[in-house]
């Protein structure tokens, strides 16, 4: 594994061509341009408002702007997350003559897909902070726990980036799944609500491992640290993932070939 790694350092500067490619390619001809980067996020929020207003009639409290803030900081990341889910999912796929015919570490792909998430990400974090400022909210220093967070989501969905990728490649099916999971994964992960809403009962929710990650978002939208528990959860949840989902990766690249 590490002779793996050690080839993959090798190849970075090609891990970043392909990354800046798929954002070439993304925004090329496109009507909006870089307002895709804000609508999906944009959407998120919208849906979260209308979640946490019904919860504010049906318990008789007020909807109030940190509700709107914390439904707006954890929409972000989740939008990262779920399209460099679905973009590392077709990574392989879209790109047949480059797995078949030349020769280089070919989990490069899934992840540039995640690398040029990033990019996005920067975007809708830019529009973000206009929202913080709009809303007149004070710049704290629990921002600055924003880096750490980013950086275990990336590792998260580096890790489920390289699952998906193979078994779509094997399984044609498997991106299909991969939609229908996304699309009803955001009920089950605390997007539109934060965990305490549900009670006791709500805490198992955070097994989920984007869970802790997203509440860490809400907790800093209010100005609080973290809460460092169920993090470290995520922590070690994600590196057993991206690890195991490498080791997986590269002991059926040598198939890809027969079966894209």
């Amino acid at each position: 594994m590490l002779s793996d790694l050690q080839e993959l350092y090798r190849y970075r500067e090609l891990l970043a061509m392909i990354a800046i490619r798929d954002i070439k390619v993304r925004y090329k001809q496109s009507l909006m341009g870089f307002l895709w980067a804000v609508l999906m996020p944009l959407l998120i929020v919208s849906a979260g408002i209308l979640v946490r207003y019904a919860y504010a009639i049906a318990s008789h409290k007020p909807l109030d702007t940190q509700d709107i803030l914390a439904v707006a900081m954890k929409s972000v990341p989740w939008a990262f997350l779920v399209a460099s889910i679905r973009f590392s999912c077709q990574s392989l796929l879209i790109n047949p003559n480059l797995v078949t015919k030349v020769y280089f570490p070919k989990e490069v792909f899934p992840m540039a897909a995640v690398l040029s998430q990033l990019f996005d990400l920067a975007i809708a974090s830019s529009a973000l902070m206009v929202l913080l400022v709009v809303f007149k909210v004070g710049l704290t220093f629990q921002l600055l726990w924003v880096g750490p967070l980013v950086a275990i989501l990336i590792i998260l969905a580096v890790g489920i980036g390289l699952l998906v990728s193979a078994g779509s490649l094997f399984f044609r099916d498997v991106k299909y799944l991969v939609e229908v999971f996304l699309t009803f994964a955001i009920f089950f992960t605390p997007v539109f609500y934060d965990v305490g809403m549900l009670g006791e009962k709500g805490r198992w929710l955070l097994l989920n491992p984007v869970s802790p990650i997203l509440e860490a978002f809400s907790s800093i939208s209010r100005g609080q640290a973290p809460h460092w528990g169920w993090i470290y959860y995520s922590i070690v949840f994600s590196f057993i993932l991206v690890l195991g989902a490498y080791v997986l990766f590269k002991k059926v690249e040598p198939s890809f070939a027969e079966s894209i």
